[in-house]
């Protein structure tokens, strides 16, 4: 291993998980002198239940000032100013986000307003806008998949004029964060897996990309064995309180991984194709992981050798040969979304021209890859991929991840 001469490693979140950690919710709320907490959440969550089962775990010592279950299933600007005024008028305190990543994105975004006074989210983005700390938030995942628990991003899209607002501070990191498995238990075969690939796409891009470091390293590997082991029994057992666990610790370390370490190509483009067609996240991670594997392979094979042994485990390790480890972990995932594709009915797409949208039409029509390409040379994560990546580079990737067929190394290697 090389180390690098200077790194940093960051994340102060109280991370208090179990299978009955709900129940210290009152107790962790006074340490943060919190009296009168705002509960953030979807229609979908509290649809199934959950937040009942979170009121009635911490009784009557908790007062809540007020529940808003309005966020959509993409974050966006307007809401997010809403319920600010919904905070305000309720003389909250703190927050609560009970949801995905989307909840935990606009309940970031809520803090930033609420806590500054403003009323103008945008005066806020990009990194370094924030110089103190926020009100207190405590994060209650839903799904195994986002990290945002752990993470000092968040995202808010504005709708008006199509684009991602990208915020990155410190400060946005939450106070608490809370693993619960009764939170994901009622989450369907098809969401559990692409929410599992979007959080073993940020341990994976995590250990590969430019900016690792060893703090980053351990926490993605322990992700990637979390994930790995545990998926796809849980896919098959919605009810395995156990599994469910792990799986949300596995996105929690992941989250705190690439935090620290950033993400790569994989999401340039998932970033992209979210935006030009409104995939949901966790689907194009789960597509494009392999791809942005081989695209990097002859930059950084022996880190991606690495990860056989936390994804498959030691017996693949013994009987793959060295110098075809890395092509075994790129194998493995796509292995692994084939079983997810059958455990679900077909649900879990493999490539993009199997998404659909809710009328059953095409929804990355591939007239629009050209779009994507030209979206994601404005992302980021860019900046971190192991390889340099330009508008051809994008669209080649786009087109062989539509059809659903390897890279071909050949095209991939700079010069050829």
């Amino acid at each position: 291993m090389t180390i690098p001469g200077y790194y940093e490693f960051f994340c102060p979140v109280r991370t208090a998980a179990g299978h009955q950690v709900l129940e210290q919710i009152p107790q962790l709320l006074g340490d943060l002198n919190v009296r009168r907490p705002m509960i953030i959440t979807d229609k979908g969550v509290t649809g199934a239940g959950i937040v009942d089962v979170l009121k009635s775990a911490m009784g009557p010592a908790v007062e809540i000032g007020a529940m808003d279950d309005t966020v959509p299933p993409d974050s966006d600007l307007a809401v997010v100013g809403h319920l600010a005024g919904v905070y305000r008028e309720n003389r909250c305190d703190a927050i609560l986000a009970v949801g995905g990543g989307s909840v935990m994105d606009t309940a970031k975004g809520v803090n930033i307003l609420v806590s500054e006074n403003g009323d103008n989210l945008k005066a806020f983005e990009g990194a370094g806008k924030l110089t103190r700390p926020l009100r207190p938030l405590i994060a209650i995942p839903t799904t195994a998949g986002t990290g945002s628990e752990a993470t000092r991003v968040t995202m808010i899209k504005d709708h008006v004029q199509k684009r991602e607002i990208i915020f990155n501070s410190p400060f946005l990191l939450p106070d608490v964060a809370i693993l619960d498995p009764r939170m994901t238990l009622s989450l369907p075969p098809a969401i559990t897996a692409a929410t599992a690939m979007d959080a073993l796409s940020h341990a994976v891009e995590a250990y590969i990309c430019l900016a690792k470091n060893p703090l980053s390293d351990a926490h993605a590997l322990m992700a990637i064995e979390l994930i790995g082991q545990n998926l796809l029994p849980v896919v098959d057992q919605p009810d395995n309180a156990d599994g469910r666990l792990a799986l949300a610790l596995g996105a929690h370390l992941a989250g705190m991984a690439f935090s620290n370490s950033m993400v790569g190509m994989v999401h340039t483009l998932g970033h992209a194709v979210g935006a030009v067609c409104g995939v949901p996240h966790g689907t194009c991670m789960a597509i494009l992981l392999p791809y942005g594997l081989e695209y990097n392979m002859h930059k950084c094979a022996h880190w991606i050798a690495e990860l056989l042994f936390p994804l498959a485990g030691a017996q693949v390790v013994a009987r793959t040969p060295v110098h075809l480890r890395e092509r075994q972990v790129v194998a493995a995932i796509r292995q692994l979304n084939q079983r997810l594709h059958r455990k679900t009915g077909g649900r879990h797409a493999r490539c993009f021209k199997e998404v659909t949208g809710p009328d059953g039409s095409a929804q990355v029509p591939i007239e629009r890859l050209s779009d994507i390409a030209d979206n994601a040379l404005n992302d980021g994560s860019i900046f971190y991929n192991p390889e340099e990546l330009d508008r051809e580079d994008l669209l080649m990737v786009m087109s062989h991840a539509w059809e659903g067929t390897p890279l071909d190394q050949n095209r991939v290697i700079k010069g050829n």
